[in-house]
């Protein structure tokens, strides 16, 4: 079984200081509730720096024969107190992390969906949609706490050293000789778990790949007897995920047992060489236990560092991540200026098409699709484009409709080069139906209006006579507001086709573009449906791609590619006569014998 990893935005990870960069582009917008949570976790660590030194005083003041209610009143208010003010800390900051994470998610919801098409067929879906969630989960811990923890953990640790010197130097210099030596080891493993913990999330956008394959393909799958091998296959990227998620638990349970290891060597050579100092007497046994309180005092700051470095690993392996998508390309968003008129406004009117010498092909070095492709379509009228399969019919669409940008010469809409005009403005003048006229998950209504959100019932009405679905909406069980399941699955594939039909004659379009968006329809569906084309072509431009040469043969003009060129142009009757690729397909097609 092929178990490849799943083609990945950028192979390139970002450098340290680009991934502080970006992190700190992410925390920025929040940075005064993160100053707040970070005040708060170190009135927390106060409270917790003074209890050894009240406990040294309870002790001297018990020897001297002293009073220790005072002592202890102000002892347990300082821990309520501390108490309350880093839980508050810990909610504000918690809250800041989900909103950095809503932001994330935002930011990289609107790039996927402005990505450019190029970009969008070259990395597989399920991987761009772990990139939104599992990689801006990753993100909440490294954004805030890790900040803090690092910042409080490292307040904490030197105050808690200052404390610790004005007790003994001795001692202290004991303590951090053990302490460097344990920590020199634990940033050799810091590495090993951000390489770790990015592979995992890798392995996990390659499951929801596998996922998406099989769903999508759901009736296929079960069809062809293939559910264990695709179960097999998601469960390759599961363990994948599985064996670096161990991978990454090995080198931070080693990280985290660091700290504690550390404060017990550093408890057991401090017990030793104090209570030599206390029997010489150079110190006294309330310092020595003071000092011991200071010491294990220092697991929790010392924890915090600990965990805000791995914190930070795993962080970076996700921002990592999430910036590959950010240097994705992506359309410009609308503008109000350079639009392409709509029906109905300032210039109404079907729209005018014409390819002046258009070459395309989809990066350097593959071959090309276009090859010096010109021809003109005037306003109003059908135009059809057939010939064989691969000829380049339908990438005149996407040429168009600016999914790709030409290689070479130019694509005019109304007389202006397509690139003139914005995409978003371009495309709100087309309709346009896809050869496997794909169909939204939600109510049939919501399907009709989506490129039309202004649309009317009577409109809704209007154009579901024409297209011949007002019998499927009185079967429907609540009309247009039944939901027609994933991707239409409710609904046949000739019903599929009409909506999508309908959706695109519900914008009114100046230019209609039909990919094959009658090849699943019976033969009464698919002759009402000529009609309606023929009808909306007195007003609005319209071209067809089609393999069923039936649907063509009343076209104002046809339009004949071969192997990414035009070959001929003309009506059918003369084409039959003239060309003879296109005999070849009319006989084929059993419209016209070949000659």
């Amino acid at each position: 079984m092929n178990t490849a990893s799943a083609p990945t935005t950028d192979e390139t990870s970002l450098s340290a200081r680009e991934t502080v960069r970006a992190l700190y582009a992410y925390v920025r917008p929040h940075r005064w509730a993160v100053a707040l949570g970070l005040l708060c976790a170190l009135v927390g660590a106060a409270g917790g720096l003074l209890q050894p030194l009240a406990t040294k005083t309870l002790m001297d003041r018990l020897a001297s024969g002293g009073t220790i209610a005072g002592i202890l009143i102000a002892l347990t208010a300082v821990v309520v107190l501390g108490t309350a003010v880093e839980a508050f800390g810990a909610y504000v900051l918690e809250r800041t992390a989900e909103s950095v994470v809503l932001a994330a998610r935002r930011t990289l919801v609107g790039r996927l969906l402005r990505l450019r098409i190029a970009e969008w067929e070259r990395i597989p879906p399920g991987d761009l949609m772990s990139r939104v969630t599992s990689d801006t989960t990753l993100l909440r811990a490294v954004s805030t706490q890790a900040v803090v923890s690092a910042a409080t953990g490292a307040v904490a640790f030197a105050a808690a050293l200052v404390m610790m010197a004005c007790l003994d130097v001795v001692l202290l210099g004991v303590t951090l000789g053990v302490v460097v030596l344990v920590g020199g080891a634990v940033t050799l493993v810091m590495p090993r778990i951000s390489r770790a913990t990015e592979r995992s999330q890798e392995a996990v956008g390659e499951i929801s790949v596998a996922l998406e394959r099989a769903l999508g393909a759901f009736r296929t799958v079960k069809a062809s007897g293939a559910e264990e091998r695709e179960i097999a296959r998601v469960e390759a990227a599961a363990r994948r995920a599985w064996r670096h998620g161990v991978k990454s638990a090995k080198w931070e349970a080693v990280a985290g047992s660091a700290d504690e290891l550390a404060v017990q060597l550093a408890f057991l050579a401090v017990l030793g060489v104090g209570g030599a100092r206390v029997a010489s007497g150079q110190i006294s046994v309330s310092t020595l236990i003071a000092f011991l309180l200071y010491l294990f005092y220092l697991i929790e700051p010392v924890s915090k560092l600990v965990d805000a470095m791995s914190s930070y690993q795993e962080g970076a392996a996700a921002i990592s991540r999430i910036a590959q998508v950010e240097r994705l390309s992506t359309e410009p968003p609308a503008r109000l200026t350079g639009a392409l008129p709509r029906r109905g406004t300032a210039a109404p009117g079907p729209a005018s098409v014409r390819f002046e010498e258009v070459s395309f092909r989809y990066r350097p070095g593959l071959p090309y699709i276009h090859q010096q492709v010109s021809f003109e379509v005037p306003h109003t009228g059908t135009t059809a484009f057939v010939g064989p399969s691969g000829a380049g019919k339908s990438t005149v669409f996407a040429l168009i409709e600016r999914f790709y940008e030409a290689t070479g010469g130019r694509v005019l809409v109304d007389g202006k080069d397509v690139r003139h005009w914005s995409p978003a403005h371009l495309r709100s003048a087309i309709g346009y139906v896809e050869q496997d006229a794909p169909v939204l998950a939600g109510t049939l209504r919501e399907n009709l209006v989506f490129a039309a959100p202004g649309a009317t019932d009577d409109d809704i009405r209007g154009v579901l006579a024409r297209t011949k679905l007002d019998t499927l909406v009185e079967r429907l069980p609540h009309g247009l507001d039944t939901p027609v399941g994933h991707r239409g699955s409710k609904l046949s594939g000739g019903e599929r086709q009409r909506i999508a039909i309908a959706r695109a004659l519900l914008r009114r379009p100046r230019l209609l573009l039909l990919d094959e968006a009658t090849s699943q329809l019976d033969a009464v569906n698919e002759l009402a449906l000529r009609d309606v084309v023929t009808d909306v072509a007195r007003e609005t431009t319209v071209l067809v791609v089609a393999h069923r040469l039936s649907t063509v043969t009343g076209a104002d003009r046809i339009v004949v590619m071969e192997a990414g060129r035009v070959r001929a142009v003309g009506a059918h009757e003369q084409l039959v006569a003239q060309d003879r690729l296109y005999a070849q397909l009319a006989a084929t097609q059993f419209l016209a014998p070949a000659r």
